[in-house]
């Protein structure tokens, strides 16, 4: 077990990708603090992992509450070894920061800088100073492919993504020296409830799709856009996400790492 008894903070870690990691870190003997909006789904998460995990909910789009929620994993857990900074995407306004640019409204984008950059920041800066004192400790930021090529469609959420890994290197350049590693992961294609949705409004429409379920919508279109022909899982993002919080990444930092199946040497987004 690579990560025994070592102590990671996974935000948005209830559900999804952030669940993903949080088994994968499991598995490896890390004992997890779930920071999650919906606390009692990351406290369910938590208590599935087993004995010795702890989630709550923190709103770590906010400064005072991500240091408050820091604070409290210490006290509970003890020195903290890692930070996976997963928490992100979009809620009800994510529609008035889509494209193009002229659709897209102040509010919607200032949402989206919110809760995929500001999540990011915030929650690094109360992290630091415990992650300063592990001995050597990383931090993982997951972004997205869309912080990686153009994303006219949604440029906030690009934008966003891309500020993410901007603040990935600045932060591995400043805490080197700290032996804290930062790294990040950009994801490609995997089956989320954003996804969900999009495919049963593309299966709606009718032609090719109309008799395939959204997964199967969802499928074909992994097909055509990724030359390995698959999609991308939460376990996938698991299982890179300990490595590099692992020993075994000790002299990775500030890489950017796309899990996408090959979807960005296409130039696609």
């Amino acid at each position: 077990m690579r990560l025994r008894d070592k102590v990671v903070i996974v935000t948005g870690g209830a559900r999804g990708i952030g669940a993903g990691i949080a088994q994968s870190l499991a598995a490896e003997g890390a004992r997890l603090a779930l920071l999650d909006i919906d606390g009692e789904e990351a406290e369910s998460t938590a208590k599935r992992l087993g004995a010795g995990h702890l989630g709550f909910a923190a709103d770590v789009s906010d400064e005072a509450a991500a240091a408050d929620a820091v604070a409290r994993v210490a006290d509970a857990l003890g020195q903290i070894h890692g930070l996976v900074n997963n928490a992100g995407g979009g809620n009800r306004k994510a529609a008035l920061a889509n494209g193009p640019i002229e659709r897209v409204q102040q509010e919607g984008w200032d949402e989206q800088m919110a809760l995929n950059l500001r999540t990011t920041f915030v929650t690094s800066k109360a992290a630091v100073p415990h992650l300063k004192q592990a001995g050597g400790a990383a931090i993982v930021n997951v972004a997205s492919i869309a912080g990686l090529v153009p994303s006219p469609a949604m440029p906030a959420y690009a934008a966003a993504k891309a500020g993410v890994l901007s603040l990935t290197r600045t932060l591995a350049l400043e805490l080197g020296p700290s032996d804290v590693r930062v790294n990040a992961i950009c994801p490609g294609l995997l089956y989320t409830r954003a996804w969900e949705v999009l495919s049963k409004n593309i299966q709606k429409r009718g032609g090719r799709y109309a008799d395939m379920t959204p997964k199967e919508v969802f499928l074909e279109i992994v097909r055509g856009q990724t030359p390995l022909g698959r999609e991308q899982t939460p376990e996938d993002m698991g299982r890179l996400t300990a490595f590099l919080c692992s020993d075994d990444a000790r002299n990775i930092t500030g890489q950017v790492i796309a899990l996408d199946g090959g979807m960005t040497l296409q130039g696609g987004g």
